[in-house]
This record gives C-alpha cells, sequence and structure tokens, in this order.
C-alpha cells in the first residue's frame, strides 16, 4: 500500500495535470477570442485524412506511435472518418490490428535493439539490469497499461525492456489498448459530428474505464510485485 508520503506527491502531480489543462484551455480560448475558426481547422483536417485513405490512416496508427507521435489523433478521428464509408466493425477491428502491430514494433526496438547495447552499457559501469520475476509478468503489463501519465510508446517501450515474454506482452498490451482505443474511437465521431447524446454515452465510457482502471490500479498495488537485480 501507498504511504502517507506518497499522498503530497500525488496531489501535487494531479495539481500539475490540472495546470496543463488550464494553461492548453486558455490558449484555445485566446485563440477563439481572437478569430481562429478551429472548426475550419478541424474540417481541414479530417478532409486531408479522408484524402489519404484508410490504408494509409492505419498504417500511420501502426507505425508512428511506435516512435512517439500521440496516439489520440488517430482514434479520435478514425470513427468520424471512416465510419460512414467503412462501417464500424471494419474501424474498429482496423484500430485493434494498428495497436497490435504498434505495440509489436516498439517491443521489438526496445528489447532486441536498444536493451542490448543499454544492458552492455550498464554492466560496463558497474551495475546489474534488473528482471522481473515471472510471477509478476501479467501484473506488471497490466499495471503499466491502466497508469495514466507515460504515453503509450514509453509503457510499451519499457515493458520490452524489461523483458516480459513477448505472449503477454502483446495480449494484455492489446486488450488493453483496444479498450481504450474503441472508447476514444467512438467519443471522437461523437464530438466531431456533434451528437449530442453519443457524446454523452462516450464519456461516460470514458470515465467508467477511468474509474475501473484506478480500482485496478489499486488492487495491483496491493500486490507485492518483486523486481530482482
Amino acid at each position: 500500500m501507498s504511504s502517507a508520503e506518497d499522498v503530497p506527491s500525488r496531489r501535487k502531480g494531479l495539481l500539475i495535470k490540472l495546470a496543463v489543462l488550464a494553461v492548453v484551455g486558455a490558449i484555445a480560448g485566446g485563440l477563439v477570442l481572437r478569430g481562429l475558426d478551429l472548426r475550419y481547422w478541424i474540417d481541414g483536417g479530417i478532409a486531408l485524412v479522408r484524402e489519404a485513405g484508410p490504408w494509409a490512416f492505419f498504417a500511420g496508427m501502426a507505425l508512428l506511435p511506435a516512435f512517439g507521435f500521440p496516439l489520440s489523433p488517430f482514434t479520435l478521428t478514425a470513427g468520424s472518418v471512416f465510419a460512414p464509408t467503412l462501417g464500424w466493425p471494419v474501424v474498429i477491428g482496423a484500430t485493434w490490428v494498428a495497436l497490435a502491430i504498434n505495440v509489436t514494433v516498439t517491443y521489438v526496438a526496445a528489447r532486441w535493439i536498444a536493451r542490448p547495447w543499454l544492458e552492455k552499457l550498464v554492466t560496463r559501469l558497474g551495475y546489474t539490469w534488473p528482471s522481473v520475476r515471472a510471477e509478476n509478468y501479467w501484473n506488471i503489463t497490466v499495471l503499466f497499461r491502466v497508469t495514466p501519465g507515460p504515453p503509450f510508446f514509453v509503457q510499451s517501450a519499457i515493458l520490452g525492456l524489461a523483458r516480459i515474454p513477448f505472449r503477454i506482452y502483446l495480449i494484455g498490451s492489446t486488450l488493453i489498448g483496444a479498450l481504450y482505443g474503441t472508447v476514444f474511437v467512438v467519443f471522437g465521431e461523437a464530438l466531431l459530428s456533434g451528437k449530442g447524446k453519443m457524446i454523452l454515452v462516450g464519456a461516460s465510457a470514458m470515465v467508467a474505464l477511468t474509474l475501473g482502471a484506478h480500482l485496478l490500479r489499486r488492487h495491483l498495488a496491493r500486490k507485492k510485485l518483486v523486481v530482482e537485480t
């Protein structure tokens, strides 16, 4: 369980996130007041995505976020752009496949390309690379995926560097990523199309997902996750 000393740091982190959101909101509001037509730019961006086509879009979703590009622009626009022509099952299925490829690419880069070099460097400095015990593989994978803060590709890279078995990593990452991705795809389509009821449903689903992730993190935090050095 978390100690009392962790409470101030968690509150500080929450205040920082709220401050960032406030600054972003203030900037957006200022741009609107100065005459920036946000809808015009949004529609222009959607038009570019539609012109690129679904193959280029979902290929970009699979590869670009694996190297640091934000995932949210893809998930928030996929439904609005492609669901009317491809249908929801195809859009959701393509999103899941893109996420599976995404986490696979990052895992390969982290575990089999970056880790050997980093491990040699750590050894030369006189340290031992830590490893995760087998009984903690699933818990570590799930805990990383439901913890807010680190970008998606950073979570993937850390799990790859920790040498979590690929099967466990892929199943856990894809299932949790697909759950979040589906909610964002549906919510993004409702938001961009201005569907009030769907926006409410999507927002409610996001709140429920956030609450469920919080409860799951608390449950996993009570377990003793051992890392060997």
